[in-house]
């Protein structure tokens, strides 16, 4: 019986001993990580098609005709889109006005919130809203540009990935730097 008390007590001693030893060393901390995206400048070109409106695009985005105006402005490295909807105005200005803020605030119960900002430019004749939706909502930007009296133009960005607000910031905030370019530089036509 001693020398299983002396075999089990060696055997505590040597755990201690080899537990005390493999704890000693210098700590290295582990060095910060933040997740890099590097997004090219923009250059932009004049997007000049059968439509009753140009304005400038990015030259990275695939722009794909809808017909009737209506384009998708694609940013494959992304895997984001701008919807763009156009609407001619005949005496229907409040309605379309409606349905864009309608489509906008459809996203408030995903957002955390919806911050609008007012567009002007009374010389071009640019008139509009430009929103942006924080949160996990399906859409991070939308606006709208109308000339009052016969133009009306929509956008909406739109990512292909399960909507996560932290990791899509740095992309969507590349588009919509590049949508508000695209709504400064609307000429009707």
């Amino acid at each position: 019986m001693d020398a299983i008390k002396r075999f089990f007590g060696f055997g505590i001693m040597v755990s201690i001993a080899a537990f005390s030893a493999s704890c000693g060393g210098d700590t290295v901390p582990k060095p910060e990580a933040y997740l890099r995206l590097d997004y090219n400048e923009a250059n932009y070109m004049l997007y000049n098609k059968d439509c009753a409106f140009d304005f400038a695009v990015n030259d990275r985005v695939v722009v794909e005709d809808k017909g009737n105006c209506n384009l998708t402005l694609r940013y494959p490295n992304m895997k984001a889109s701008v919807y763009l909807t156009y609407k001619p105005v005949n005496g229907n200005i409040e309605k379309l006005l409606r349905d864009a803020q309608k489509l906008t605030y459809e996203h408030v119960i995903k957002a955390d919130g919806i911050q609008e900002q007012p567009f002007a430019i009374p010389e071009k004749k640019l008139y509009g809203m430009f929103y942006q939706v924080g949160g996990d909502a399906a859409t991070n930007a939308q606006f709208y540009v109308t000339d009052s009296t016969n133009h009306f133009v929509t956008g909406s960005l739109y990512f292909y990935v399960k909507p996560n607000y932290d990791s899509l910031m740095p992309a969507a905030s590349y588009v919509k730097n590049d949508m508000r370019t695209l709504m400064e530089s609307i000429r009707w036509k």
